[in-house]
C-alpha cells in the first residue's frame, strides 16, 4: 500500500494569524486551504485565491509581493493567471508545493507568517468584498452514475423487476455533458423549456414541470495525457487536483421522453452549478476511507479498474446535505429546511476508477476537465440526493415548514448544498456551499 501523505499541513495543532480560521465551525481552517477564483468588487480582472477562515489569500498580490518566490517563476506565473487552469496543467506535485507554502504564510508561528501578517492589507481580502466565479475554464464535462443506491432507486421506478442494467457493476456509467452551461454558485437557474409527453397525450413543448436537483461531487482534472494514452488506476489520483460540490440540475419529464436511445440531452444541458472552492486531495488526506464494500456475489472490478490501494483508501468521508428555502419561506424570513443528509462513502465507484475508465479508450483528459460523480444517495430514504428519489417520482410529496408541498422544484426555490469532513484526531474542513435559485421559464416575448 502506498504511504499516507499526511504532513505538517495537516497538524491539528496548527493555528493561523487569521483569527476566523481558528474557529472550530469554519469550513476553511488552515488545514484546508482550498483554491478558487474571485473578482474584487472594484476590479474586473480575476484573481486566484486560497480560502482561510472568512478571508482569502490573494495569490496574485502575494506572488507579486514575493511570497511564493521560493517555488520558482513557473509556479509564480500560474498563480497570477486568470483561472486555475495553469496550476492544473502543472499538476498535483506543484499544487502540493503551493498549498504547503500557503500554510507557512498563514501560520502564526513561522517567519513567513510574520512577514505575511505585516503585508495583510496587501495580500488578504475579506470574502464579503469579493465575488466568486468559476474556478476554471472547463473544456469538457462528464457526468457519471456512480451511486448504486441512486441507480437502483431510479431503476426500480422504471424497471421494477430489473432496476440495475447488466453493465452497472462492471462499467462506471457516464455521459458527456455540456461545459458551456456550467455556472458558478449563486447564479440563478432559469426553468428550461423542452418536449415532454405526459401519459397518453401527444408530445408538447413548454416549461418543465418536474425540475430537480442532483447532489454530486465534482472532480477537477489536472495534468494531461496524450490522445491514445490511458491513465492507470494506480496513478489516477495524481490526475485529480481536488473536489467541489456540484448540482447537475435535471428536468425529469423532459428526460423521460428524450433519453432513449442515446441518453440525457436537453434535460441536463441547461445548467450545472459548481461550488467556488476546490478542496485539494491533499487537504482530504486525513479523511480517506475504504472504497465501497461490494456485497457478496458482486463481480470484482475488471483488472484495469482494480488497485488494492484504491480499494483500501480510495474513498472520502465527506458528509453531504441538501437544504431548500422557498420564496414564501424567504418572505417570512424563515430558515432553509434540510431535505437530505448522506455520505460520499456510499459511492460504488471511486474517483480514481472514474478517471481511469474515462481514459481507458485513449481519451485525452485535459487540465480543467470536470467529472461529476452522479447523484450521491445512500441506503436510507433520508440520504437520497434528489427529489426524484425522495418523493418517489412525485408520488410522495414533501411538506415544507411553511406548509407548502413539493414533488419537484417550484419557481423561487433556492437549493443549497453543503459538504464537510470531520474525524477524531483531525480538524474539520468543509467545501463551503453550492447555491442556486430557480427563476421562471422564459416567455415567447423574451
Amino acid at each position: 500500500m502506498r504511504p499516507s501523505r499526511l504532513d505538517a499541513t495537516h497538524d491539528p495543532s496548527l493555528r493561523s494569524w487569521i483569527e476566523s480560521a481558528n474557529d472550530a465551525a469554519t469550513d476553511f481552517p488552515i488545514q484546508n486551504l482550498p483554491f478558487g477564483v474571485f473578482r474584487h468588487d472594484f476590479e474586473e480582472r480575476p484573481h486566484i485565491g486560497i480560502a482561510i477562515g472568512d478571508q482569502v489569500l490573494d495569490c496574485l498580490a502575494a506572488a507579486r509581493a514575493g511570497c511564493f518566490e521560493s517555488l520558482g517563476p513557473v509556479i509564480g506565473d500560474a498563480l497570477q493567471s486568470w483561472s486555475l487552469n495553469a496550476l492544473f496543467l502543472l499538476g498535483r506535485e506543484d499544487a502540493r508545493a503551493v498549498r504547503a507554502a500557503a500554510s507557512r504564510l498563514l501560520r502564526s508561528d513561522t517567519p513567513e507568517g510574520t512577514l505575511a501578517k505585516a503585508m495583510r492589507e496587501t495580500i488578504i481580502v475579506g470574502m464579503d468584498r469579493i465575488s466568486m466565479i468559476l474556478p476554471a475554464e472547463i473544456g469538457d464535462y462528464t457526468d457519471f452514475y456512480a451511486s448504486i443506491f441512486h441507480a437502483t432507486n431510479v431503476g426500480r421506478m422504471f424497471r421494477p423487476d430489473a432496476p440495475l442494467l447488466p453493465n452497472y457493476k462492471y462499467v462506471p456509467i457516464g455521459y458527456h455533458g455540456r461545459a458551456s452551461s456550467i455556472i458558478a454558485s449563486g447564479t440563478t437557474v432559469r426553468r428550461p423549456r423542452g418536449q415532454t409527453k405526459p401519459g397518453e397525450a401527444p408530445p408538447a413543448y413548454g416549461p418543465t414541470h418536474h425540475l430537480d436537483y442532483e447532489l454530486e461531487i465534482g472532480a477537477f482534472v489536472c495534468g494531461e495525457n496524450a490522445l491514445g494514452d490511458t491513465v492507470p488506476v494506480e496513478h489516477a489520483e495524481e490526475r485529480i487536483f481536488g473536489l467541489c460540490l456540484l448540482n447537475d440540475w435535471s428536468a425529469r419529464d423532459m428526460q423521460a421522453w428524450e433519453y432513449a436511445p442515446l441518453g440525457p440531452f436537453l434535460a441536463k444541458s441547461f445548467a450545472t452549478t459548481v461550488s467556488p472552492w476546490v478542496v485539494t486531495l491533499d487537504a482530504l488526506e486525513p479523511f480517506r476511507a475504504p472504497a465501497f464494500a461490494r456485497p457478496d456475489g458482486d463481480p470484482p472490478p475488471l483488472a484495469y479498474l482494480m488497485d488494492e490501494d484504491d480499494r483500501a483508501r480510495g474513498g472520502f468521508a465527506i458528509t453531504l446535505e441538501v437544504w431548500l428555502r422557498s420564496a414564501a419561506m424567504r418572505a417570512e424570513n424563515a430558515p432553509a429546511v434540510r431535505l437530505s443528509h448522506g455520505s460520499f462513502e456510499s459511492m460504488y465507484w471511486t474517483v480514481a476508477q472514474l478517471l481511469t475508465h474515462h481514459s481507458s479508450n485513449g481519451c485525452n483528459m485535459r487540465p480543467g476537465d470536470l467529472l461529476g460523480s452522479g447523484t450521491v444517495s445512500g441506503p436510507e430514504k433520508a440520504s437520497r440526493g434528489c427529489l426524484l428519489e425522495l418523493t418517489m417520482r412525485g408520488a410522495e410529496p414533501l411538506t415544507l415548514p411553511s406548509g407548502e408541498r413539493r414533488a419537484f422544484l417550484a419557481d423561487g426555490d433556492e437549493v443549497i448544498f453543503k459538504g464537510w469532513c470531520e474525524r477524531k484526531g483531525a480538524v474539520r474542513i468543509g467545501f463551503g456551499e453550492c447555491r442556486g435559485e430557480i427563476r421562471a421559464a422564459s416567455t415567447a416575448a423574451e
